[in-house]
């Protein structure tokens, strides 16, 4: 493929593939634990018989992984100029992965390799690049780089990347709804496990009373400032007070439709709005009113700002109990098909908000006019 010089710029779309591959290796190996060696060869499964047991799910999800990976790897290829070394590169990657992987869960005795998976994600990553060519070819690839460039800021990369993890991270169960971060509990009972029996457990924070519930104001309070950190965020990037307003619109529908999805994918279709309780309600309101105070606000205020949300948030998250309901929702997620991506949503909504105070410090430290340009 050719592409113009003005395109020939930093994409988004390198690190969104890194992170992605990342992603599709902890889905694909998923729990890491019972790693055993079976007395077979790590290949043999590429000449077994076809398998007799398989599902909608399993062709789709197979089919359906690779591609995001195969796009993306094409657009950056594109977007670098690396005319017939495009369709080497994002196809040549996934396919590796997919056997690297594959091979790999010869020694997981939850992971069964198949010919068949391998075939499905190369079929997928083919599916994502020709999307990419085809998309490229119609302008569409192109008028999106006018838009951003109308839209956004020129340095506005790590803030995309994660604004579009946000709304994936969310999937995951909860304890307070939009509350990512919740890992102090986790973190404790992980270092006390690793340092039992050694000197060193002295050395834990132990916290010596039980932690109690978030009270309603206090968890509408922190719900508020769950969305204001992406809200901040994205209109740091926005170019003007139109964009900004319609960013916090689209915002809060994308929150509320992955807090939705996630209440299905747990307790079912019926169930889908059950998050909303009078606490998220207020919250929500609070944040829509603070939100529309920010469209006016400078982008280095709004990267404070930001900051402060995610820290305040993150300490009462952190030194507040799980919801009594909190664990029944985890026991959904963690059996059956919801295996291959618990984990992986569930360290995107770990990680999340200590990506974004590390981007947040990094643009709050940037010299002024290389916040301007």
């Amino acid at each position: 493929m050719s592409g113009s010089g003005a395109l020939k710029t930093r994409s988004s779309a390198w690190p969104l593939a890194l992170l992605f591959a990342a992603l599709v290796v902890y889905a694909s190996l998923y729990p890491f634990s019972g790693w055993r060696v079976q007395g077979v060869s790590p290949f043999a499964y590429l000449l077994a018989p076809l398998p007799q047991y398989w599902t909608g799910f399993d062709v789709a999800s197979n089919l359906v992984g690779y591609a995001p990976l195969g796009f993306l790897l094409a657009l950056a290829m594109w977007r670098k100029g690396w005319g017939p070394w495009t369709w080497t590169v994002a196809l040549g990657v996934p396919v590796l992965l997919s056997l690297a992987v594959e091979t790999a869960q010869t020694y997981l005795p939850m992971r069964v390799p198949s010919n068949v998976d391998l075939a499905l994600n190369s079929a997928g990553a083919l599916i994502g690049a020709v999307a990419a060519v085809v998309l490229e070819r119609l302008g569409v690839l192109h008028r999106w780089s006018r838009f951003r460039e109308n839209w956004f800021e020129p340095t506005a990369h790590g803030s995309i990347v994660l604004l579009a993890l946000w709304p994936v991270a969310l999937l995951y169960p909860l304890s307070v709804p939009f509350g990512l971060g919740q890992v102090w509990d986790r973190l404790e009972a992980g270092l006390v496990e690793v340092l039992d029996e050694t000197p060193f457990l002295a050395w834990v924070p132990v916290r010596l009373e039980l932690p109690q519930p978030l009270s309603p104001l206090s968890e509408a309070f922190c719900i508020a400032l769950c969305l204001l950190a992406p809200l901040l965020m994205g209109m740091a990037e926005m170019r003007s007070v139109a964009r900004r307003a319609v960013f916090l619109l689209m915002l809060f529908l994308c929150a509320a439709g992955a807090a939705g999805l996630s209440a299905a994918l747990t307790y079912g279709p019926r169930h889908a709005w059950a998050w909303m309780n009078a606490q998220a309600e207020l919250g929500m309101g609070l944040a829509l009113a603070l939100g529309v105070m920010a469209m006016w606000m400078s982008r280095r205020l709004c990267h404070v700002l930001m900051l402060l949300c995610l820290a305040v948030s993150l300490t009462l998250l952190n030194s507040a109990s799980d919801s009594p309901y909190f664990a029944q929702s985890l026991e959904v997620w963690e059996q059956g098909r919801f295996i291959r991506f618990h984990g992986l949503s569930q360290w995107l909504g770990w990680l999340w908000p200590f990506a974004a105070l590390w981007f947040g410090l990094r643009a709050v430290a940037r010299p002024p006019r290389e916040r301007a340009a």
